[in-house]
């Protein structure tokens, strides 16, 4: 990293401000010469970096080093703050909901209510957060005699989410235990 004294007053890290994925602007720029791409695209060719500045301080707006690696470095007017800006929204929006899957467990022997606040609980997971419900009822000693118990409290938790999800897997028996999952409508 080279520094240099600007004025006495700070520190500019030049060769820095490109490493670190930022790119160099206006005085920022300390090549001798740059290649000048003008603000509608067209190319205005190899000028001097102070008369490439003037240019882009005339017209209102930022000069832009967009390429490093050629030589002379392509550099180009624009408004810096509203390339930033747009940037910015183009990445936020790349950030879209994973769908997760989760997890709601039951017994056979579970209570009415309690039933009735999974099924709010799944009901969230499916409108709210667009995430697949995964519905267990897990089967403990003598219960696993009882398999009919277990799946009609699963049917009832499917009927009572059949307006928000659509059965993506069939009720499935493993081992100790049936399993349904739901997708978001």
């Amino acid at each position: 990293m080279v520094l240099r004294r600007i004025d006495n007053q700070r520190d500019v890290k030049t060769s820095a401000a490109v490493t670190n994925g930022k790119q160099r602007i206006n005085e920022m720029i300390r090549v001798p010469q740059v290649r000048l791409v003008s603000a509608d695209g067209e190319q205005l060719g190899v000028l001097n970096t102070s008369e490439a500045l003037n240019k882009a301080k005339s017209m209102g707006l930022d000069l832009v080093e967009v390429s490093t690696d050629s030589k002379p470095p392509v550099c180009r007017i624009m408004d810096y703050g509203k390339y930033k800006y747009q940037q910015k929204k183009k990445q936020a929006k790349q950030h879209t909901h994973q769908s997760k899957t989760k997890e709601v467990w039951l017994h056979p022997k579970t209570g009415e209510h309690d039933i009735l606040v999974k099924v709010a609980k799944a009901r969230e997971f499916l409108t709210k957060n667009k995430d697949k419900v995964q519905i267990t009822v897990k089967f403990k000693g003598r219960e696993l005699a009882h398999m009919e118990e277990g799946a009609k409290v699963l049917n009832k938790m499917v009927e009572a989410l059949d307006d928000v999800g659509k059965i993506e897997s069939p009720p499935k028996r493993a081992n100790r235990q049936i399993v349904c999952t739901l997708a978001p409508k």
